[in-house]
């Protein structure tokens, strides 16, 4: 499938007229990031593939990594969410241990109100947006199941593999990548006969930059569990790479490259 029009963001051939309501919601929220919370830009566009589907993978730099990304690619994008952030039982807790008390700083007699209200609209868009839930155990196939087909229909996923138990690392602010989403390599071959590219992402929060990588292609010939370590190892270096390049051009005061 050739470049998305960048002067049409989000429209996808044969798609319903609720879907079209769908990709309205995404880009009027990317805007509204942009003008609100993100205020950067994609220092090399052009950098951006010549064909998709593709699966975009990206540092997730705290709260900022999803909002620079989604606010700032001119591509329209369907990320992984953690399960419990589309679940509105558990969605309140889980904002509260992981974004509200942590990077709010909301106090712990009042977070669990101000998670309530958060979950009640982020659930909403969240849904609308059609994220894909990364769920756990045996319901994690469900999670590519579902992957596959939004490949099949041309949709660009956006996902954010670092371990969260995984020691971070002080320069590049990340913790070492999962492997387990390389998978959709394999997966998406078994169905299609076509090799599926990863591209990575930096985003650099302090500059309010992100840089656009070349992508990684799936190799079919590469046994299954070294293809996906390999595929790991590349984007995780790519990603380092990236991040040095922002930081070291912006402390000699040098134009990035476009």
């Amino acid at each position: 499938m050739p470049r998305q029009p960048l002067s049409q963001p989000g429209v996808e051939s044969g798609r319903k007229k609720i879907a079209m309501k769908g990709n309205a919601l995404y880009w009027s929220l990317a805007r509204m990031l942009d003008w609100f919370v993100w205020g950067g830009e994609v220092v090399n566009p052009e950098a951006l593939p010549d064909e998709y589907p593709v699966v975009f993978i990206s540092n997730h730099a705290a709260a900022l990594g999803p909002i620079a990304v989604t606010s700032t690619l001119p591509v329209r994008v369907y990320p992984w969410v953690i399960s419990d952030m589309v679940d509105p039982d558990k969605a309140a807790e889980y904002l509260r241990k992981d974004f509200v008390e942590p990077q709010l700083h909301v106090p712990s007699h009042m977070s669990r109100e101000v998670s309530r209200l958060i979950s009640q609209a982020s659930v909403r868009l969240l849904r609308a947006m059609e994220c894909i839930p990364v769920r756990q155990g045996d319901a994690l196939h469900e999670t590519y199941r579902v992957s596959v087909e939004y490949l099949l229909q041309g949709r660009n996923l956006l996902i954010f593999p670092e371990d969260p138990d995984q020691p971070r690392n002080a320069l590049y602010g990340m913790t070492p990548f999962k492997k387990g989403f390389a998978r959709l390599g394999e997966m998406y071959f078994e169905r299609t006969s076509r090799i599926l590219r990863f591209c990575p992402l930096v985003v650099h929060p302090e500059e309010r930059k992100v840089k656009v990588g070349t992508p990684i292609a799936y190799n079919p010939f590469n046994e299954a569990v070294r293809e996906r370590v390999r595929i790991k190892h590349a984007l995780e270096s790519t990603i380092h790479d990236l991040y040095l390049s922002i930081a070291l051009q912006a402390h000699a005061g040098i134009p990035l490259p476009r």
